[in-house]
């Protein structure tokens, strides 16, 4: 086959996108001889080496080991940044492990939980990782006060309009044991610069 046939370019592309997806599901190492063995054996009918509830639960168990192996290692490079984090000059730690530097103080109200407020934010992972910024997209966000993470709902309470802080949010503040889509992975403490331009 070669990309000079329909089918030839129609393969190659199949295999673009299923590779792509496997990278976007964390997937790297793979045995590609194993990989095509199984493909052929499913396109041709043939008994495959092992039974589907077995894939499965082969799938199943490789994500949860690899859920487990990287939330233990966010988890620890976590609290290592928070513990020196906390001794730098302006920085102040709360009872709930929320740590927070104000760099804009504000003179407006506070916000209630029940409050909606617009804000300008950007959040990176502790090694510089930018996984959202209403700031980069240009367009301020709204959400209620109580529609956020633990971290947010406790901050958002404390800041004055017209401020912005940065926020240090251990991972039990934040998007937990489970993480959130691809870019935010399990156990990951967070760090967001958050503007709070108004309660609306």
């Amino acid at each position: 086959m070669s990309l000079e046939t329909q089918v030839g370019k129609f393969s190659y592309a199949i295999g673009l996108s299923l590779a792509s997806n496997m990278l976007q599901s964390g997937i790297k190492l793979v045995e590609l001889d194993m990989l095509f063995d199984a493909i052929k054996d499913v396109m041709d009918g043939k008994q495959p080496k092992i039974s589907p509830q077995e894939a499965n639960a082969v799938i199943e168990t490789y994500f949860k080991l690899r859920q487990e192996n990287e939330g233990a290692e966010n988890s620890a490079s976590g609290e290592k940044f928070m513990a020196e984090n906390k001794e730098k000059q302006g920085v102040i730690t709360l009872d709930s492990g929320l740590q927070y530097e104000v760099l804009t103080p504000g003179t407006g109200k506070k916000p209630q939980e029940s409050d909606t407020v617009k804000c300008h934010y950007h959040g990176t992972l502790i090694n510089g990782t930018v996984f959202d910024s209403s700031v980069e997209r240009g367009q301020p966000a709204e959400f209620p006060v109580n529609g956020v993470i633990k971290g947010w709902v406790e901050a958002l309470q404390l800041m004055e309009v017209g401020s912005k802080w940065r926020l240090f949010v251990p991972h039990q503040l934040a998007y937990g044991e489970q993480g959130a889509g691809a870019a935010i992975g399990p156990k990951s403490t967070l760090i967001f610069e958050v503007e709070l331009l108004d309660i609306v």
